[in-house]
C-alpha cells in the first residue's frame, strides 16, 4: 500500500491561512480576473505608481526636514547664503539639497512625481469623461476619483509651501489675501490658518501635518476604495468583436496583467528618476528665504494651480462697500469660480443622466465622436483651463513677447468667454463629420484608390467592403441624436409617412 505523502511546509502554511482568511477562494476568484487591454488604461496606473513614488520619497524627506519657523543663521555648504537669517524649514531644505547624500535627487524626484501625479489624474479623468465610463454604475467611483484630484491640488500647494522660500511665501501671501476676501469670516479664517498675523509662526508646522499625515491618509484610503470598486464593477472596455455589456475580453490578472503592471511600474519610476536627475525643479536656493517685505520676480505656481491664479489676475479690481464692510470682489469672485469649475467635473455624470434620461448600466465605452455634445463640453472646459493658465502667466507672456501686460490681460479676458464657445461648436462639428465618415465607410466600404471604367463610360473608384470586425466596431453603439438629420432618401417609409 502506497504511503500518503505529508504536505510540505509551504502547503501547510497556505492551508493555515486559507482556513482562517479564505485566501484560496479569494485568490481563485480574483487572481484570474480578466482585464481588457488598451493603452489609455495605463493612465490610471501612472497615477497609482506616481503616488507610490511620492510616498517613498516623502518618507525619506521627513527624516531630514524640520517643519519649524524658528529663525537660525545658516552656516552650510551653500556659501552665498552663509550668515543669512532664515527659518529652520528653509535651512533644512538647503541641507537636504546640498549636504544629505542623494537629498537633491530625492527632493526633485518627489516634486516631479507630484506634477506627474496630478497630470496623470487630470488626463485619466478626461479619458473617463470622453469615453463615458462614469455612467451607471460607476458614478460613485467617479466622485472618488474627483475627490482625489481635488485633494491632490491642495496637497501639492501644502508641499510646495513647506520650504519657506521666497517663491512659496509669495504663494502663501496669495492664499492669505484670498481668505481675507471672504465676506464677514475672512479675517477669522486667515487668523485660524496662519495662527496670527501673516505670516505667523505656525503655518509650516500646520501644513506639514496636513501634507504628510492627514491628506495622504485620506488619499490612500480613497485609492484603495477606488481600485476595489473597479474590481467590483469589472473593467470597462471598448466595443469590438465578442465584447458585450455582460462580459470582459482580455488577459487574466495573474500572471499576464500582473507582470505587465510590474514592468510598467519600474518604467514609470525610471522615467521619473531620469527627470529628477537631469531637469532642475524648484531651486529654492536661488529664491532665498521668505521675507514679508519682498516678492520674487516672475512668481508662478505649479501648473495645476496656474488657472486659479489666472482667474485672479484677469479679474478687474472691483470693490464695493456694504454696511461699512468692504468686499474685494476682484479676489472673492475668482476664489468662488475656482471650485465651481472643478465642481462641474464632479457632478457632470449626474447632470448627463438627468438631461438625457439615461438610467441604464453601461460597461462598453463610447467613442468620443459618437457623443458630440459631451466631447464638445470636455474640449471647451480644457480650452477654458488653458486660457486661464495663460492668464496666470500674463506677466511672463508680456515680457517674453514684448507686449503690454494690459493687452495680454484683456486678450485673456475676452478669450475666457469666446474660446470655449468656439471650441464647443468646432468640436461638435468635427465629431459629426467623423460620424458621417464612419457611416460612409459602413455603407460603401474603404476606398482602394483603384479607378474602374463602367461599360457605359463612367469612371468610378472601387471600394473594398470592411471586414466584420471593423463593421462591428463602427456600429456597436447607440445611435446618437445628432444623426437624425438625414436626407429624405435615407428615411424609412414609416419615417417619411
Amino acid at each position: 500500500m502506497r504511503a500518503v505523502e505529508r504536505p510540505g511546509r509551504g502547503e501547510r502554511l497556505a492551508d493555515w491561512f486559507d482556513g482562517r482568511l479564505g485566501t484560496h477562494t479569494l485568490g481563485r476568484k480574483y487572481l484570474r480576473k480578466v482585464f481588457p487591454d488598451h493603452w489609455s488604461f495605463l493612465l490610471g496606473e501612472i497615477c497609482l505608481y506616481s503616488f507610490v513614488v511620492l510616498v517613498l520619497t516623502g518618507v525619506y524627506l521627513t527624516l531630514f526636514f524640520h517643519p519649524s519657523m524658528n529663525e537660525v543663521t545658516y552656516q552650510g555648504s551653500y556659501t552665498p547664503l552663509n550668515g543669512v537669517r532664515m527659518s529652520e524649514a528653509y535651512a533644512s531644505t538647503l541641507d537636504i539639497s546640498f549636504d544629505v547624500r542623494g537629498g537633491l535627487l530625492i527632493r526633485q524626484l518627489h516634486h516631479w512625481a507630484a506634477l506627474v501625479f496630478v497630470a496623470g489624474m487630470l488626463t485619466h479623468m478626461m479619458r473617463h469623461f470622453f469615453t463615458g465610463s462614469f455612467r451607471k454604475p460607476r458614478e460613485i467611483n467617479w466622485l472618488f476619483g474627483w475627490l482625489l484630484l481635488f485633494l491632490g491640488l491642495f496637497e501639492g500647494l501644502f508641499g510646495y509651501s513647506l520650504p519657506d522660500d521666497l517663491l512659496s511665501g509669495t504663494g502663501l501671501r496669495f492664499v492669505h489675501g484670498a481668505l481675507l476676501s471672504v465676506p464677514i469670516v475672512g479675517t477669522y479664517l486667515a487668523m485660524f490658518l496662519f495662527g496670527g498675523e501673516f505670516p505667523g509662526d505656525d503655518i509650516v508646522a500646520r501644513f506639514y501635518s496636513l501634507h504628510v499625515l492627514l491628506i495622504p491618509g485620506v488619499m490612500a484610503a480613497l485609492i484603495v476604495v477606488h481600485v476595489l470598486l473597479v474590481v467590483y464593477h469589472k473593467h470597462t472596455q471598448f466595443a469590438g468583436p465578442g465584447r458585450t455589456e455582460r462580459n470582459v475580453v482580455g488577459a487574466p490578472f495573474m500572471p499576464v496583467y500582473l507582470a505587465k503592471a510590474g514592468g510598467f511600474f519600474f518604467l514609470v519610476f525610471g522615467v521619473l528618476a531620469l527627470m529628477a536627475a537631469v531637469a532642475t525643479i524648484n531651486p529654492v536656493w536661488s529664491y532665498g528665504p521668505y521675507r514679508a517685505d519682498q516678492v520674487s520676480t516672475g512668481a508662478q505656481p505649479d501648473w495645476y494651480l496656474g488657472f486659479a491664479e489666472g482667474l485672479v489676475r484677469i479679474m478687474p479690481g472691483w470693490e464695493i462697500t456694504l454696511w461699512g464692510h468692504t468686499l474685494v470682489l476682484g479676489v472673492f469672485i475668482p476664489i468662488v469660480v475656482f471650485p465651481l469649475l472643478l465642481l462641474f467635473i464632479g457632478v457632470y455624470p449626474f447632470l448627463e443622466a438627468r438631461f438625457t434620461g439615461d438610467g441604464h448600466e453601461h460597461h462598453l465605452l463610447d467613442r468620443p465622436r459618437n457623443r458630440p455634445v459631451r466631447t464638445a463640453i470636455g474640449a471647451a472646459w480644457i480650452s477654458l483651463y488653458l486660457v486661464l493658465l495663460a492668464g496666470g502667466g500674463n506677466d511672463i507672456v508680456a515680457t517674453r513677447f514684448h507686449l503690454s501686460i494690459n493687452t495680454v490681460t484683456w486678450a485673456v479676458r475676452i478669450a475666457m468667454f469666446v474660446v470655449p464657445a468656439v471650441v464647443f461648436v468646432v468640436t461638435r462639428w468635427i465629431c459629426l463629420g467623423l460620424q458621417l465618415r464612419d457611416r460612409e465607410l459602413v455603407l460603401h466600404g474603404r476606398a482602394t484608390g483603384v479607378i474602374k471604367r463602367l461599360p457605359h463610360g463612367e469612371y468610378v473608384e472601387v471600394h473594398e467592403p470592411l471586414d466584420q470586425a471593423r463593421l462591428h466596431t463602427l456600429t456597436a453603439h447607440e445611435r446618437p441624436p445628432e444623426l437624425v438629420l438625414r436626407s429624405r432618401r435615407d428615411r424609412t417609409p414609416e419615417q417619411s409617412g
